[in-house]
């Protein structure tokens, strides 16, 4: 036994450095390094002043950071009816409302579909397998009918009701429960446990991984999201960041629009960073989503 810690150790997978990992870290330094470069460039790129983001050719790294592009990123609103931050505003309502709606509707109808006995079972569950096949932009003149025929043109609810039903989720939450033991929730029911019970206690834990996977899906497609701006909304004040954003540059005037390359700069760093930073707090149960999904 001692042999056989002792090897674990010092040889196969040590719980401390030794010189048995430098072949390890020779070939993931580098890569490490190249996948973080876009996200180095995009954190330098919003404090250039406007001298090093026009020089030619391009610096990766400034030498002279400044806050010059967030301030000019404030100012941009300072003159409109809207400010900047209503647009903030909406998007970060919206996606959360989005992200917890769409957890909810998604765990719920995953567990009916893996636990649940009744008729069109199969078929409903190819309705949404089909749905994986489909574009926003294929389905953009029907989800405009439903959205007007639900009322909800120059709605804050244009935002989030379209996006709720994310079918890939569905997919994937269900294939988690499927390997949930059915033994486990008959027990339970056998106890008196009620559906949401077993849901609440006994499957959810299981299952935070993909659940965790969800969550980053349903926040970058409401966060990034363009289409109720673009096409539900008329109203400026329940418009989102992502909107704005494409506003930034899109002037007239040739000088404008050189100067809107630092406001523009700052801006992708604001819709980049909260992406960045759900990641980091939700990879480690995304990189077990990953290798779960791998399992048979």
């Amino acid at each position: 036994m001692r042999k056989k810690n002792k090897i674990r150790i010092m040889g196969i997978n040590p719980r401390r450095f030794d010189r048995t990992q430098i072949k390890f870290y020779l070939y993931l330094i580098p890569i490490v390094l190249l996948t973080a470069l876009p996200i180095i460039f995009i954190f330098s790129n919003a404090f250039k002043p406007l001298d090093e983001l026009l020089v030619y050719p391009p610096k990766f790294i400034t030498t002279r950071p400044t806050l010059d592009n967030f301030r000019n990123l404030s100012a941009t609103s300072a003159n409109k009816a809207i400010p900047m931050s209503r647009y903030l505003f909406n998007s970060i309502f919206t996606t959360l409302a989005v992200m917890v709606l769409t957890l909810l509707i998604t765990v719920m109808t995953a567990y009916c579909m893996s636990k649940k006995q009744y008729r069109l079972k199969n078929f409903l569950f190819g309705v949404n397998e089909a749905a994986l096949m489909f574009v926003p932009v294929a389905v953009a003149i029907p989800r405009y009918m439903i959205v007007y025929g639900m009322g909800m043109i120059d709605s804050i609810f244009a935002h989030i009701i379209p996006l709720v039903a994310l079918p890939v989720g569905l997919f994937l939450v269900k294939q988690f429960i499927d390997s949930f033991p059915n033994e486990v929730v008959e027990a339970a029911q056998i106890d008196g446990a009620g559906d949401f019970y077993i849901l609440r206690k006994i499957v959810v834990p299981n299952i935070t991984p993909a659940l965790a996977t969800v969550a980053i899906l349903a926040f970058q497609s409401s966060w990034n999201s363009l289409e109720a701006s673009n096409y539900y909304i008329n109203n400026e004040a329940l418009k989102n960041f992502a909107f704005y954003m494409t506003t930034l540059t899109a002037t007239s005037g040739n000088a404008n629009t050189i100067a809107g390359l630092g406001v523009q700069a700052a801006g992708t760093l604001i819709m980049f960073v909260p992406n960045l930073i759900l990641f980091i707090i939700l990879q480690s149960r995304v990189m077990n989503t990953m290798s779960h999904s791998g399992m048979k």
